[in-house]
C-alpha cells in the first residue's frame, strides 16, 4: 500500500460484509482497498466472527454446509480474483472531517495519513462478549456458541445451557426449547434484568429452568462441552452442570472505536445509517453488523455489503468520480 494514495473506496473490515462490499466495487472498477484488520486484533480480525465458527448450515447455496473460515477465505478469494486490493493491517485512525478521507493504520496515527478515499465503507463488525474461561475459547464451535439462531439446530435432544439475564440471554432460551431436550439459564443474581414480557415467557416455558446466584468458572469437555463448572457467588459452593452445549449471551460491543465524535451512534454504540448504508457523514457508508444488533446473520451482513458498495458506486457517480 502506498502512502498517500488516493482510493476511490477503502473498506474498513473483512467479513461478510467487508468482503461482499469488495467484490461489488472490485467488479464495479472502483479499485477498493479493503484494510482487513490483524489476526492478532480480537476486535477487528480478518474474516470476522465467521472465522470462530465451524460449520455454518443456513448461508445460502451450501446445501450440505460450509466450514467458517473456508466460506471467508472464498470470499475473500473471489474479491481479489475481481481486482480488489486486500492490506492485513489493522486502521488506527481516520480524519473523517477531511476531503478526501484520510486513514492512517498499524496503530500510527501521527503524520500524513498511509491512504486517503473519496468514499469509505465501514464494516468493521462487532464482538460477542465472553466470559473469558480457560477452555471457552478451547471449545468454542464444539458445544461453546454467541449465536442460537445460527447454532441451536446441532443442539437437537441435547442439554443446553445459557447466561445471561437480559432481553437477548432469554430470547436465545427460548428459541433454543425448539431443539433442546432441556435449557439451563444461568444468571449471577436472583433477578433477571429482561424485559417482563420476555421473564413471563421464560418462566412459563417447561423446558426452561433456572440456576440463580451462579456464574460459570469453567467449560468442561476434552473435544466437546460435557457440562460447566458453577460457583454460587453468595454461599461459594462449587458445582458442575452437566449440559452438550454452552450459549454466551452477555452482550456484543460493535467495534467503533474509531470513529467516536465522528458518526453518529445510537446508545449501544452502533453506527446509525439511512436510508441505506448512507451515514450522516457524506461518502461513508455502514454495512454489517457494526450498523445491526438485530439480525446478526452472515446473510444479511451480505446483503448491507452489497448495499454499501452500490451506494457508494451512486455517489462517486454524483460526484463525477466514476
Amino acid at each position: 500500500m502506498e502512502a498517500v494514495t488516493t482510493r476511490d473506496v477503502v473498506i474498513l473490515g473483512s467479513g461478510p460484509a467487508g468482503l461482499t462490499a469488495a467484490v461489488y466495487t472490485a467488479r464495479a472498477n472502483l479499485r477498493p482497498l479493503v484494510v482487513e484488520g490483524e489476526p492478532s486484533s480480537t476486535s477487528d480480525q480478518p474474516g470476522g466472527q465467521l472465522m470462530l465458527t465451524t460449520e455454518v448450515e443456513n448461508y445460502p447455496g451450501f446445501p450440505t454446509g460450509v466450514q467458517g473460515p473456508q466460506l471467508m477465505t472464498d470470499m475473500r478469494e473471489q474479491a481479489e480474483r475481481f481486482g480488489a486490493e486486500i492490506v492485513t493491517k489493522k486502521a488506527s485512525r481516520v480524519d473523517l472531517s477531511r476531503s478526501p478521507i484520510a486513514i492512517w493504520v498499524d496503530d500510527r496515527d501521527g503524520g500524513e495519513p498511509d491512504v486517503t478515499t473519496r468514499s469509505l465503507i465501514v464494516a468493521t463488525g462487532a464482538r460477542s462478549l465472553m466470559l473469558n474461561l480457560p477452555n471457552e475459547a478451547r471449545l468454542l464451535g464444539r458445544g461453546v456458541s454467541t449465536c442460537a439462531t445460527c447454532d441451536g439446530f446441532f443442539f437437537k435432544d441435547r442439554r443446553i445451557a445459557v447466561v445471561g439475564g437480559g432481553d437477548s440471554a432469554l430470547e436465545e432460551a427460548l428459541f433454543l426449547t425448539k431443539f433442546g431436550e432441556s435449557v439451563t439459564i444461568i444468571h449471577r443474581r436472583k433477578e433477571l434484568r429482561a424485559s417482563k414480557i420476555m421473564q413471563d415467557r421464560a418462566f412459563k416455558n417447561e423446558k426452561i429452568a433456572f440456576v440463580w446466584d451462579s456464574v460459570v468458572t469453567d467449560v468442561l469437555g476434552d473435544d466437546r462441552v460435557n457440562g460447566v463448572a458453577l460457583r454460587d457467588v453468595v454461599t461459594g459452593n462449587e458445582s458442575v452442570l452437566a449440559v452438550d452445549g454452552l450459549f454466551v449471551a452477555i452482550g456484543h460491543e460493535p467495534n467503533t472505536g474509531l470513529f467516536r465524535g465522528q458518526l453518529e451512534m445510537d446508545e449501544l454504540g452502533y453506527l446509525k445509517a439511512g436510508p441505506g448504508t448512507a451515514t450522516a457523514v457524506a461518502g461513508v457508508f455502514a454495512c454489517g453488523d457494526v450498523q445491526d444488533h438485530v439480525y446478526r446473520q452472515a446473510v444479511t451482513a451480505a446483503g448491507s455489503g452489497c448495499m454499501a458498495a452500490i451506494d457508494a458506486e451512486r455517489y462517486l457517480a454524483s460526484l463525477g468520480e466514476t
